[in-house]
Formats: structure tokens, sequence, C-alpha cells
């Protein structure tokens, strides 16, 4: 009996040790097939949080690369902006996965003239991290004091301050024109469903007035 405990112990061991080892494509494994339906063609009509739609985009309280950022001019496209509200890139699967599929996709956000910027409640070393390990080239900023988020009337109201999550938004996208007007959103109620970059940019490219691309 005690040799069958032993060897019990040890393959346990064996396990653990291996689990750990292989933790990080484990989680990677676990997150795709959580995310493999999470895109969707379309958003909900009947859920429409944020600025209304021909209202000018106000200012953020925000932070990117150790500095503060109040406006987004500096990341727009010649023809508008896409902003990106997600819940979190250190624990939120499908934020991390539509904004490594927006960045699959820029060169085709860049073909079009628009700017894409994202922004979630991370601190930096956390958005750092994401952004190292995806090589994502357009900016995600933090979030200060909820203040973004609130202003722009996407904090979700299910937390209280002190829980884990407050301070997420509502996840969505902001489709902003270069007069700085808010001229399109995309936002789905469940969280775990996202429009996938395709039926953004073409969304994008029809409430910016913008030619239809070949194949849209």
């Amino acid at each position: 009996m005690k040799k069958i405990l032993l060897a019990i112990a040890a393959l346990l061991a064996a396990l653990v040790i291996l689990v750990f080892i292989f933790r990080e494509p484990l989680k990677q494994a676990g997150y795709d097939l959580i995310t493999r339906d999470m895109f969707v063609a379309a958003d909900a009509v009947d859920f429409e949080p944020g600025p209304a739609i021909g209202s000018h985009f106000p200012g953020v309280s925000a932070r990117w690369q150790g500095r503060d950022i109040r406006l987004l001019q500096e990341f727009a496209g010649a023809n508008g902006t896409v902003f990106v509200a997600a819940r979190s890139v250190s624990w939120c699967p499908f934020c991390m996965r539509q904004l490594i599929q927006l960045q699959e996709s820029r060169a085709d956000w860049e073909a079009a003239g628009i700017g894409l910027v994202a922004m979630t409640y991370d601190d930096a070393d956390a958005r750092n991290a994401f952004v190292a390990q995806w090589g994502i080239e357009y900016p995600i900023l933090q979030d200060v004091d909820t203040l973004s988020f609130r202003t722009l009337g996407i904090l979700n109201a299910e937390y209280a301050p002190g829980d884990m999550a407050y301070g997420i938004p509502y996840p969505g996208m902001i489709v902003i024109d270069a007069q700085g007007v808010v001229v399109g959103k995309l936002f789905v109620e469940a969280y775990s469903k996202r429009v996938d970059a395709h039926a953004a940019l073409a969304y994008a490219r029809e409430v910016l007035g913008l030619t239809p691309a070949q194949g849209e």
C-alpha cells in the first residue's frame, strides 16, 4: 500500500511539474477554445452606450508611454479614428483576442486612413507585456481613475469601487470622423461577443463616407 501511495504521489508531482512547464501553452489553448465563436458580423441595435451619434468625442484622461493623454488627435488617421474600449488585456480572453485580431488587420485600417486606439483599465506593466507578446503596434491607453470611461458613458455599472473589475467599460468601438464627431458605434451587450475586425472596418468606412474597399 505504501508503494502505491508513493507512486501516486510521484505521478501527481510529475503532473504538477508538467502543468507548470506548459502553463502558458495550456492557458493559450484554453483561451483559443473559449474565444472560438466570439466574433459576430454586426452589433446589437438595442444596446447603445456611449456618446450620442453626432456629438463631439470628449477628451480623455489617460496614460500612455509614461505621459498624460487628453485628446486622441495624435492617433487619428487622415479619415478618422476608431476608439476601442476593452475590459482587460491581463484576464479577459475576449478582449485579448479582439485586440490581436485588430493588429492582424491593422494594414487594412491604415490603408483606409483610419487610426486605431484602444483603452483598458490595466496598468502599464500589464499593457506593456501584452503589447510585447503580441506585437501590437497601435496605442493601448490606460484609463485614469475611471474618468475616461465614465465621461464616455461606458463605465460598467455592475462593479463597485473595491471590486477587482471596477473600472472596466462596456466593450465596444466608437467611430470618430476627422472633425472629432462621433459618427458610429459598435457595442454588443454580451461581453463574450465582439464585432469582427473586417465587419468593423466595413462599418467604419460606411459611416465615415468612404468608398467601400474591393470585396466589401
